[in-house]
């Protein structure tokens, strides 16, 4: 086995792995570290993982797959010792002089690069000669907020080079059109005795002018091509404005979404930045396929105008999309089917129209005593979102458009859920939303009119028996028509960074509040009452309540792809005025589990607190009976807490055409009632009592990452289940011989459980990272 998978396997008699680089005689530590990139690709050590991959599943290299071994070449060592050496010199020590030296044992070869430094060459001063006036003005107001290069600062090659790139980039926002990087250069006299540098900028003019032109805009030609890229045929041809012309291919579009998001108006200066902003808002409208930078052409004459051109290529207009996930744990399984069907351009206006259905089965396990292999709910979902590239409102609002497009989406979305046995219920929302971003990492999200309508027709044998055991609220909450109108805001920092590598903090927060304006009219019209003391409108109660809900996460890297991710994850449902814990709308409640926060349950499985379906319905037919109808309905409450802590890092670059990632996680949290309810002790939020009546999970998973998604599974053991008492709660100590047979205290569950398995292990299968 072991010689199996030996890392030198492969090789030749001749031939030595490189499996270590070592720099000394580098004081820097920063330096120290950089200077290993210089060591050429192919003489630095594999990853294990990788290598192994390459053994096993390349064939010599006719897949590509995993990661070909790094054979010692003495021709690519002397190379990267004449780079870490000009690195360190382009560093400040002009006099540094690296030797390379080579270990080798057991086909093992290590690389040793040897710095002598030398002195730390420092800037003197620093002279310019900037022939432009103009140009030069430009450079002093600017030099204090990007220089690098400062006098008695460190003489740095890479310095003078951002330099160079910060002052280009300042002249090409100003109307430089013509300036090149060429134009600047840097001499310096280095003094070795002492060790200094005396350094001096030039700005040079174009060949034959005294001055750099500056240029302005002026028209602007907009050319649409038809769906195969081509612009052949008669074209919509609309002269919008003194600036725009606006030519149609495809038939397809109207000027204005288009003309919006051209950030480069009639006279004003040319701005580099103001072309990649309006490239980078038309590719955000999602219609477009292809939308290269603007072309600019000189005007022929002596004025310094661009007249610019922007060719665009559209999308597919419509598209359909079909998904489905399948769910298999200890005899309990299910599918989710969907299908979203989009039209990109409505209106010949860059508005999409997207219309979503979606169903979900879950089917029993075949050890249920009332339902064995049965259907044990559906969930059908219907929706339909119309999502306009701007802010549609009466009021008149700057266009957010320099951090993002914005938009206004009016969406409608029909639900009915099906519990077999037990209770059928029908809701519908409808909803205006607005989104927009304040700057790149500030994002807004405000739902001005979020119209709530659900309605539960409880089976007459279940609210029966629902009675009989005292379980009126769960009848009343599950069974009854109730409606709200509220409004949403949701604000997120810091969203740019989510596919980063670098510290940061993510936050997301969200506020619903809704039946105010209910309420008000309610008692401005003194409305009538129902039999619970709710007040009505229109002959039905409705909802007044408040909700929110936090996701803060704490990224930290350790370099390359290793991170480490905190997520605390709160929230709060506050029934109040015209709603109580009983009678709030059902939808707005918290749950727990699956594949995002609690990994070791499945959804809808947790809590709330130390809340135990077998105690709480006791025992016999009726008892099995009333538990098997409310499973996946009564484990919620208006309190969750959840936080989790998940290292990440990379297994393999190339695993079948993904990138393999790994990770390994803790889970903990829970849901609560907000208030103590009858029969039903430990299920309220109490301070005294979260860690006794909060579960925990471990776990570890794989991230196969495609690029334009990833593909993930996680498995998730149970360690602390709130469920149970004292240190009975820490399930995987006391029961790990359980973990994959049967035994007493399995068998004993299931007897009290209406049949249903303990679960030790969950497998969860999803797209996108869990957080």
């Amino acid at each position: 086995m072991v010689s199996g998978c030996s890392l030198t396997r492969r090789l030749n008699a001749n031939q030595a792995l490189v499996r270590k680089i070592t720099i000394k005689g580098v004081s820097n530590e920063d330096f120290a570290t950089a200077a290993v990139t210089y060591v050429d690709k192919g003489q630095q050590p594999n990853n294990v993982i990788n290598l192994q991959f390459y053994y096993m599943f390349s064939k010599n290299g006719k897949r590509d797959i995993g990661e070909p071994p790094a054979i010692l070449d003495s021709g690519l060592v002397e190379f990267s010792r004449v780079q870490i050496e000009q690195f360190l010199q382009n560093k400040g020590y002009l006099k540094a002089k690296v030797s390379d030296s080579i270990y080798i044992k057991k086909k093992k070869a290590e690389l040793i690069f040897t710095a002598v430094e030398g002195p730390l060459f420092r800037i003197r001063k620093i002279d310019d000669s900037i022939y432009d006036k103009n140009v030069k003005n430009l450079y002093m107001v600017n030099r204090p907020r990007f220089s690098h290069v400062q006098p008695g600062g460190r003489f740095d090659t890479d310095s003078l080079a951002y330099d160079r790139d910060e002052f280009y980039t300042i002249m090409k926002r100003n109307g430089y059109y013509d300036f090149y990087r060429q134009y600047i250069n840097y001499t310096y006299d280095s003094t070795f005795m002492s060790s200094v540098v005396d350094l001096k900028m030039t700005i040079d003019n174009p060949i034959g002018k005294s001055t750099h032109p500056v240029y302005t805009i002026n028209n602007t030609l907009i050319t649409i091509a038809n769906s195969s890229g081509r612009t052949v045929g008669k074209a919509d041809t609309i002269q919008v404005d003194s600036q725009f012309r606006f030519v149609d291919f495809s038939h397809k579009f109207k000027p204005g979404p288009v003309i919006t998001y051209i950030f480069q108006r009639k006279g004003q200066l040319y701005d580099v930045d103001k072309q990649t902003l309006t490239t980078s808002r038309l590719s955000e409208l999602n219609v477009f396929r292809n939308v290269p930078n603007p072309t600019y052409i000189k005007l022929p004459d002596s004025t310094h105008r661009l007249d610019s051109k922007i060719d665009i290529v559209p999308l597919k207009r419509m598209s359909d999309r079909v998904e489905g996930e399948f769910l298999f744990n200890a005899g309990q399984f299910g599918y989710n089917l969907g299908n979203t069907f989009t039209d990109r351009n409505v209106f010949k206006s860059a508005a999409i129209l997207q219309i979503k259905a979606n169903w979900s089965v879950l089917f029993d396990n075949s050890n249920n005593k009332t339902n064995p292999g049965g259907i044990e709910n559906q969930d059908l979902r219907l929706g339909a979102s119309l999502i306009y590239p701007l802010i549609i409102s009466p009021f008149d609002f700057a266009l957010p458009g320099k951090y993002g497009v914005p938009h206004t989406t009016f969406s409608s979305n029909y639900q009915l859920f099906y519990e077999k046995g037990l209770v059928q219920r029908t809701s519908i929302t409808n909803s205006i939303t607005y989104d927009f971003a304040e700057t790149a990492r500030k994002l807004h999200t405000i739902t001005p009119i979020d119209i709530e309508f659900s309605r539960g027709v409880i089976d007459p044998v279940a609210e029966q028996e629902l009675l009989s055991k005292n379980l009126y609220a769960y009848s009343y909450l599950i069974g009854r028509t109730i409606f709200t109108s509220g409004s949403q805001y949701t604000f997120q920092y810091n969203a740019i960074e989510l596919n980063s590598y670098s510290n940061f903090v993510y936050f997301r927060g969200n506020v619903d509040v809704g039946g105010n304006t209910l309420a008000l009219l309610s008692k401005i019209f003194n409305t009538p009452r129902d039999t619970s003391g709710s007040r009505t409108l229109g002959g039905r109660a409705f909802a007044q309540y408040a909700k929110t809900e936090i996701d803060l996460r704490i990224y930290h890297s350790f370099g390359g792809e290793r991170q480490l991710i905190f997520r605390l994850n709160p929230g709060i449902g506050v029934p109040y005025g015209n709603s109580n814990t009983s009678n709030w709308i059902f939808e707005k409640e918290f749950y727990t589990g699956g594949a995002n926060d609690m990994r070791g349950w499945l959804p809808r499985t947790l809590g709330p607190g130390q809340f135990n379906r077998a105690t709480f319905y006791g025992t016999g037919s009726g008892a099995d009976s009333i538990r098997t109808r409310l499973k996946y309905l009564d484990q919620f409450g208006e309190i969750k807490i959840v936080s989790n802590l998940e290292y990440r890092y990379k297994l393999a670059d190339d695993f079948f055409g993904s990138k393999l990632k790994g990770a390994v996680f803790v889970d903990a949290g829970n849901v609560w009632r907000l208030n103590k309810q009858p029969n039903d002790p430990n299920v309220e939020f109490r301070v005294d009592n979260i860690w006794q009546s909060s579960a925990m999970d471990i776990g570890t998973g794989l991230r196969f990452d495609l690029g334009f998604f990833v593909f993930r599974l996680d498995a998730a053991l149970k360690f602390k289940d709130p469920q149970f008492n004292g240190s009975a709660q820490w399930v995987l100590i006391d029961h790990f011989n359980e973990l994959f047979h049967s035994g007493s205290f399995k068998a004993n569950y299931a007897a009290t459980n209406s049949g249903d398995t303990y679960n030790f292990l969950q497998l969860n299968f999803g797209i996108g990272m869990p957080f």
